[in-house]
This record gives structure tokens, sequence and C-alpha cells, in this order.
């Protein structure tokens, strides 16, 4: 039977064994390459500071990357008995190499090891995010150009309001993931610093190079008081959660809006058949499943900051086993929010719209303040034109041509798209991935 690493002589109940694990090993498993590219960064270093012999360093890394390797492969186990990941893989190395994989913890501790794991799993995670972000952009702003001449009202209150169209429609969401990625960047970069060889929180007297292992994973910098990275566990969390919860809301509130729009009530978009469901009784139904779950998911996803922040809250500095919990909500929010922007691109793209929806005369008033504007321009007081034109309404006088003419940057005549594309690109290269893509596969000697 595996002992644990800090056990000594005495057993653990296995009830209390079983409440203190709860889902560790579980969530750990999203863990598990990450900890064993921490691991090769973290003895390459020893074996700089004497702590390892060249041999041993090549007998270890050599085992790790057959590790890695699994891990990739999605065959890496987690086995009965052992408490996490990096028990399992300190005794993977020590049942292929013996006494020398007993040597790998030399400098560390679980506290700033689990740091480390959730550091590189959340920036890889990140990367993949952006990815996804990108790609529900690129298919707005092409249909914001596909339909940039297509009219639709534009509502305050939920009452026709002003001309719209679908250019800025699918242009205003684009733009908003804009925001989103800025959030998603600042996060990133308080998430890529290296808290390795913070140990439990207090460092080591061992004679660590930490600069090294920052550069051999590729991080911005380190987290350089050892106090403050054991006190970043739980905020570097909570900072990604709030840029997950920007990019969720902008798609919820999409989401929504397509339901509405696709309604018979509204009529102004059809989303794709493949992702509508019908009524188990009533024939003619086709409901937008795909669009209310993603509504439903992404609102959950809103709500992961106040969870960290909840399960978080009012500890004092050091660590806490109240932190572990964090990983059940946090590791695997981002594949739910990849699932609901995959599902989001996929409708963009398929999504037809009705280009003849101002031919109803019953939204002939949303052209009420271009016929005010028309009188302004021609010299009649804004106030006079504005009091004439709803007069004119009350008295069912009231006819426009439905046609705009508006010009000024960001309105239905100039979209503005290729200055909003310019700002995604110049955020998404802010990211720099390419720095720890490079020092992994570096690592891993690809």
């Amino acid at each position: 039977m595996a002992q644990k690493l800090w056990e000594k002589n005495v057993q653990v109940n296995k009830d209390i064994e079983r409440f203190t694990v709860g889902r560790d090993r579980e969530m750990d498993l999203y863990l598990a390459k990450h900890d064993v590219l921490g691991s090769m960064a973290h003895i390459t270093m020893l074996q700089t500071i004497g702590l390892l012999t060249a041999e041993e360093l090549e007998q270890l890394l050599a085992e790790l990357k057959n590790i890695y390797a699994a891990a990739e492969r999605g065959e890496f186990v987690i086995e009965d008995g052992v408490e996490d990941v990096h028990s399992q893989v300190e005794l993977m190395l020590t049942r292929r190499l013996g006494d020398v994989g007993k040597k790998i913890h030399s400098g560390r501790s679980r506290n700033d090891q689990v740091l480390l794991d959730l550091k590189l799993f959340t920036r890889a995670q990140i990367k993949e995010i952006a990815e996804a972000v990108e790609q529900l952009f690129r298919a707005l702003i092409a249909q914001s150009e596909r339909y940039k001449d297509v009219l639709m009202p534009g509502y305050t209150h939920l009452q026709i309001a002003m001309p719209s169209s679908f250019g800025l429609w699918f242009g205003a969401y684009a733009e908003s993931l804009v925001d989103d990625m800025m959030f998603l960047q600042a996060a990133f970069r308080m998430c890529n610093r290296n808290p390795l060889g913070s140990a439990a929180g207090y460092g080591s007297s061992f004679p660590l190079n930490r600069t090294l292992t920052t550069r051999l994973l590729g991080f911005d910098s380190m987290n350089y008081n050892v106090v403050y990275a054991q006190m970043g566990r739980g905020k570097m969390e909570r900072n990604v959660a709030f840029a997950l919860a920007s990019i969720a809301g902008t798609v919820s509130k999409l989401a929504f809006d397509a339901c509405l729009f696709n309604s018979q009530n509204f009529g102004f978009v059809k989303l794709p058949d493949e992702c509508t469901t019908g009524s188990s009784i009533m024939p003619h139904k086709k409901n937008p499943d795909v669009f209310e779950l993603t509504r439903a998911k992404c609102n959950k996803l809103q709500a992961l900051p106040q969870q960290i922040m909840m399960i978080a809250n009012n500890l004092p500095s050091g660590y806490f086993r109240d932190l572990q919990i964090i990983k059940e909500v946090f590791l695997p929010a981002f594949q739910e929010l990849k699932d609901c922007l995959q599902m989001t691109t996929y409708i963009v793209n398929e999504i037809k719209v009705n280009e003849h929806i101002l031919d109803d005369d019953k939204y002939l008033y949303i052209f009420s303040v271009e016929e005010v504007n028309r009188l302004a321009r021609e010299g009649m007081p804004f106030r006079d034109a504005y009091k004439k034109v709803g007069l004119d309404i009350e008295a069912g006088r009231f006819t426009h041509d439905k046609q705009v003419h508006h010009t000024h940057e960001g309105s239905i005549g100039n979209l503005c798209n290729d200055r909003i594309e310019a700002l995604m690109r110049d955020v998404v290269e802010g990211f720099n991935f390419s720095v720890m893509e490079q020092a992994e596969q570096a690592l891993l000697g690809r």
C-alpha cells in the first residue's frame, strides 16, 4: 500500500481520510501533466545546486517524460491509497528508479507544488479560452459585415426606440469580446508568475535558483515574496474567474437576444434547426435549447468569482485546507466556457437573418428621431421639431421613408469594424503565449 508524503507511523481513520481527500484525487487529474512539467524544471534546478547528480537528473527526466506522455494520452491514474497527483508521480518514479525518485521533493512543499500546478494549468487553459473567444469574434465580425445594411429595431425598455442594424448588433458583441479579452490578458499576467521555491510559504534553507525555474517554465517573472506566493492561492483563481465571468456575461446576453429574436413575436432571426428541439405534444415547436443551456451555463459561470471569494474570504496568511475546495469549482469551469464559446460560434456562423423586418409598419415610429433631426437640419429649432413630430404621431399623420443616413464613427453607416479588429489583434498579440509554449517544449525536448 502506498504511503502518503506526510504519513509517518500512524495511519489516518478511513472516514476522516475520505472526508479530507474529498474530490481532490479526481481534480488532480486536471493537473497531472503540469505537475510533471513543474517537477522537470525543479529537478533541473536541483542538479545545478548539487542536490542531484547529472546521471540522476538524466534518469529522472527520462521517466518524467514518459509520465507526461501518459498524462497527455489520458492514461495517467491516481491509484487507490495514493492521496494526490504529487504522491502518484513520486511513487511512479520510486518504483522505476528506487531511492532516486525520493529526491525530487528536496526544496519543495506540496504547497508550492500545487500553486505551480494550478498556474501552469490555468495559463494553458487561458490560451485555449483566448483562441475560442477569437474564433467567436471573427464569426461576429463576418456576420456584422454581411448584414451591415439590414435594418432592425433598436429597443429601450423593450419598447421600439430607434433604427439599429444587424451590422451593429453583431458588431456590438464583437467589441464586447475585445474588452473581455483585455480582462483575460490581465488575469493571464497575474497568473504567469512563478511561485515555485516558496515551499510551504516561507522559503527554504536550500540555495534554490528561482530565476532558473522561472526561465525554464517560461514565466514572465516570479512571485518574489514567498509569503505572498502562498497568499496568491485563491486570489489567482478568483481573478481568473472574474475574467471568465466577463466573457460568460457577453455570451449569455447574446444567447438571450438570439432566443428573443428567434421567437415568433419577433421573427428577426432563425436559428439552425440542429440547435433546436421539438415539443412532446406541440408539433410546431422549435425550442432554442442550445442557447438556453448556454445562457444558464454562462450565468452559472458568472457566479464563480463569488464562490471562490466565499471559500477563501477572511483567511489569514499561510496555507489552509479550505483552499482545496476551490479546485472543485475552478478547474472544470474552463471546459464549460469553451463548450459555450464553441456552440455560440457555430450558431453565429449558421444563423439566418430576416432582411424584411421593417416592412411591417408597426416599426414605423422608430424613425421619429430621424424625422426630428431632418427638420432640425432644415432650420427648425429641435424642441419645435420634437413637438411637431410628436403631434403628427398622435394624429396618425407620421410617415417616413424608412431610410437612415448615419455617418459618424460606430454608427449604422460607419461600423468601424476594421478598428475593432485592430483592437482585438493588439490584445491577442499582447498575450505573447509563444514564450510559455517554447519553454515547455524545450523542457520536454521537443
